[in-house]
């Protein structure tokens, strides 16, 4: 029997603030429009955790563009975690978008995220969960002649596995979005409003869709079984999809700003989108083409914006390759000149390693520390390089990891394959060599050895891409890793990782598959796969992924193409023309390489025209002066404020941790001017008394704040105040002297509220008056209580002495009140340790804890 979501986001499972919905730049429109117009109701689902949904740039980006538009609405749903997917079955709950807490299936459109090949059986789970059928056949034959308005979501898919190759996943989804969605989305939410007015049923709204431009709906196209390429089985959609392109648009970057800690818990501004390095390995290279920079002044005044109205102290630039961004140094330095003051640090993706300079260093150091420094080499010989298009010299390496050395930078992070086309054991023992040869050359004495840290990924070729004719060989992976091992474990201060070659064997078989592997990823999903790209479930995925293949009669290593056949993803028009990619192909066996368009002469891949558009690329603009000072040392704390505040409501679901991250975020959006450590990672001086446990309540929380400039109370209060949930209230706020000891070293007593009821499993006729087990309780000298201490000892703790006072206070619903001790070392009496206590006296173990409110903290100078 379904139940209220409320029930079921609950402290009891983990981290059940992903679940909220209340997040800092959430939109809630009204379910219904007052207008009483037409809306068409949009679920944005990432499949995956939420710390890794929340903090994807796309993902945030389409959000708040869809809930731009008038008649639009826009929600979210991310992957549950077991813990609450096996909650949702167990009650028959459908799984909802977490700002809403509607059922997914309210929806009128649910868009899946698809940026990796792994990421369909954590679909599949979703749909699942969600009560709808897989696949659009099942989906079209429960309701086939029905409006749109009471029939399935039409679900579909974008990103970049999405755009690369939709044939494995064509059964699952009535349509795809191919390309940039900034643009697409909206003009496809238009289309189902029109279809909805018209009362169109649902295959009558998908061929309306199918001739939207970046449209492309599986079911009006069939396969050839002879090389699974597909073509359309009708005259009224087009031959080929073109792929969409539109410009970034980094105001709308600024977006959501979760409450819990995620994978990229910082502000991310998209400063250029495409990259026409060429180079033949990577598919974003090719799927994104042309390269769009963002104007400086765009970049600079966003992210002066996004950092005062979302109160993150990081951001990141992002693109495929930051340091093409010929204005990055200017941006870079105007950025820190007008947030010097504001303790902000930027971070970049992994860099090109020849365009890495002093200026770019200087960008990048902080306060502190410096930011990590990836670099991406990808091959270990110069003529690999070049059979790959890199575009890298063995000097220009070596000058880029020298600067980084140079300016600080003890440690970098490195990137290598193995796997390519022509790899040879020499080119593997090349990447060990050309490690070596960075360490012997990056030498100052008196400084310690260059420490690198080195990851190897197994090449999987891509659609799209030169390689796309390219065969690998898991064999072969685990023969070059073994002997890269060897190599490595001569090397001193060089710590290696590995790619799981089950995990890229899983990718490559996708990811070059047809629609024969509907089959085979439905069947791995039932078999338990899910969450396939992560460690801890590498081991399940592959056993139910070499189970579904098995079944299927398929091989792991399906033969490459032959460059005179058709291909599955053939019908996808990505504007690179497949000759030139066969002809790369053909320049990468003889190792010839082909010039960066966006600086040199052009390629000729067909990109550039009327459907894709040119090149756009920003001249460098000078580099303004810095006017910081890096070296300065902290300001001193001028002012201690402590305040009182409530967790209430949906607050009750956040951690300590996180809501230290609240405060600080609070604080900076209300430009108030904390004072912060020293050392080698400064935090601010934001001091809680006590750490309230998670889903408990409390109006009577105490916190210090240190500034380093001095503010009127009042004036510190309202502005902090606007910047808090209204579940967080400011009750007073009081003036400490610097001096004085800090609240939680004078923490000594705190009282609660519990309330308590009875256990589901008390069936006894007899239920015990627990006025008579407060009158035990008081009168008693002594009540010992054994504990397990963290180390695995036995301790016996006497509870009597840690308590003051005990009460009830209502019997409908059962309430008690107490007092008791609340000390920095553990001498804590908590609400189970007094339910412990009643239990003392009564026949049984009656009641349990359903609710703890914390009235008050009670500091040592309060008392006396």
């Amino acid at each position: 029997m379904p139940v209220s979501v409320d029930r079921l986001i609950t402290p009891e499972i983990l981290k059940p603030a992903r679940y909220l919905g209340n997040e800092l730049g959430a939109v809630h429109k009204p379910w219904h429009h007052p207008k009483n117009e037409m809306m068409v109701r949009w679920c944005l689902t990432y499949p995956e955790l939420y710390e890794v949904g929340a903090s994807n740039l796309g993902h945030i980006i389409l959000y708040s563009i869809l809930n731009a538009q008038n008649n639009q609405l826009c929600d979210r749903a991310y992957l549950p975690a077991p813990d609450l997917a096996a909650k949702l079955r167990a009650t028959q709950t459908p799984l909802f978008a977490v700002e809403s807490k509607r059922s997914l299936l309210d929806f009128d459109i649910l868009g899946f995220s698809l940026s990796y090949e792994l990421g369909a059986t954590n679909i599949l789970e979703m749909l699942d969960l969600a009560n709808s059928p897989l696949t659009w056949q099942a989906r079209n034959a429960s309701n086939p002649s029905d409006s749109l308005a009471s029939s399935y979501p039409l679900i579909f898919a974008g990103g970049q596995t999405a755009t690369s190759n939709t044939e494995p996943f064509a059964d699952f989804f009535d349509f795809f979005a191919l390309g940039d969605g900034e643009e697409v989305l909206p003009e496809i939410g238009e289309v189902v409003k029109a279809a909805k007015l018209a009362g169109k049923s649902r295959v009558e709204t998908l061929l309306d869709l199918a001739n939207v431009p970046g449209v492309y709906v599986p079911q009006f196209y069939d396969m050839n079984p002879e090389d699974g390429s597909v073509q359309r089985n009708r005259d009224d959609v087009p031959h080929r999809i073109l792929r969409r392109v539109a410009p970034p648009m980094p105001e709308h970057s600024i977006g959501l700003v979760p409450l819990i800690e995620t994978v990229h818990d910082r502000l991310t501004i998209e400063i250029r989108r495409g990259c026409t390095r060429g180079c033949r390995f990577c598919q974003p290279g090719m799927l994104t083409r042309p390269a769009r920079d963002v104007k400086p002044e765009d970049v600079v005044n966003t992210i002066e914006k996004a950092v005062r109205e979302t109160g993150y102290n990081e951001f990141s630039l992002l693109s495929l390759s930051c340091s093409d961004y010929l204005a990055l140094p200017a941006v870079g330095i105007e950025i820190k000149n007008r947030l010097k003051d504001e303790r902000v640090s930027l971070s970049l993706p992994s860099q090109r390693v020849d365009r890495f300079d002093e200026n770019i260093a200087n960008i990048l150091k902080g306060e502190g520390r410096h930011q990590g420094l990836t670099f991406a080499p990808e091959a270990g010989t110069q003529r690999l390089r070049d059979v790959i298009n890199k575009g890298l010299t063995d000097e220009e390496l070596l000058r880029g990891v020298k600067t980084a050395y140079e300016q600080g930078w003890d440690r970098v992070k490195l990137y290598f394959m193995i796997g390519l086309p022509t790899e040879t054991e020499e080119d593997v023992a090349g990447i060990a060599r050309t490690i070596a040869w960075l360490q012997q050359q990056c030498h100052i004495p008196g400084r310690k050895r260059l420490g690198v840290t080195v990851t190897i990924s197994n090449f999987t070729p891509k659609p799209h891409t030169p390689f796309q004719w390219h065969s690998v060989s898991t064999a072969d992976f685990i023969h070059k890793q073994e002997l890269l091992k060897a190599e490595l474990r001569r090397l001193k201060s060089v710590k290696a990782n590995f790619t799981d070659v089950r995990i890229s064997a899983m990718e490559d078989f996708i990811g070059r598959g047809d629609r024969r592997l509907g089959a085979v990823i439905q069947r791995a999903w039932e078999l338990g796969a899910g969450m396939d790209a992560w460690f801890e479930s590498a081991d399940r995925a592959f056993q139910a992924w070499a189970e579904a293949i098995e079944s299927a009669r398929l091989q792991w290593q399906m033969p490459s193409p032959r460059v005179e056949q058709a291909l599955a993803w053939d019908h996808i028009d990505t504007g690179i023309d497949k000759q030139w990619l066969i002809d790369d192909w053909h320049r990468a066996i003889a190792a010839k390489t082909v010039p960066d368009c966006s600086f040199h002469g052009c390629s000729r891949c067909g990109i550039c025209g009327p459907d894709f558009g040119h090149n756009e690329i920003v001249p460098p603009p000078p580099i303004p002066q810095f006017i910081g000072d890096l070296g300065a040392a902290n300001p001193p704390s001028v002012q201690r404020l402590r305040i009182t505040f409530g967790k209430l409501g949906s607050m009750a679901l956040i951690s300590h941790l996180d809501l230290m991250r609240l405060f600080e975020r609070a604080a900076r959006r209300a430009a108030i001017p904390l004072s912060f450590t020293g050392g080698f990672h400064p935090m601010p001086r934001i001091a809680a008394a006590n750490a309230l446990s998670l889903g408990c309540t409390s109006s009577g929380e105490l916190a210090d704040f240190e500034l380093t400039n001095a503010l009127p109370v009042i004036e510190f209060q309202s502005r902090l105040a606007a910047q808090l949930p209204a579940e967080i209230p400011i009750y007073a706020i009081e003036e400490i002297d610097l001096k004085s000891a800090s609240a939680a070293l004078l923490l000594a007593q705190a009282a609660y509220t519990l309330t308590l009821k009875l256990k589901e499993e008390w069936h006894r006729d007899f239920i015990p008056d627990i006025a008579e087990a407060i009158a035990a309780v008081k009168s008693a000298n002594s009540i010992p209580m054994p504990k397990t201490s963290k180390s695995g000892n036995l301790q016996i703790l006497e509870l009597c002495d840690r308590l003051t006072e005990l009460e009830l206070i209502d019997r409908d619903p059962l309430a008690i009140k107490y007092v008791g001790t609340c000390f920095a070392d553990g001498n804590t009496l908590k609400p189970e340790y007094v339910l412990f206590m009643l239990h003392q006296f009564v026949e049984g173990t009656p009641w349990q804890i359903s609710h703890v409110h914390r009235d008050r903290l009670i500091l040592q100078q309060a008392r006396s």
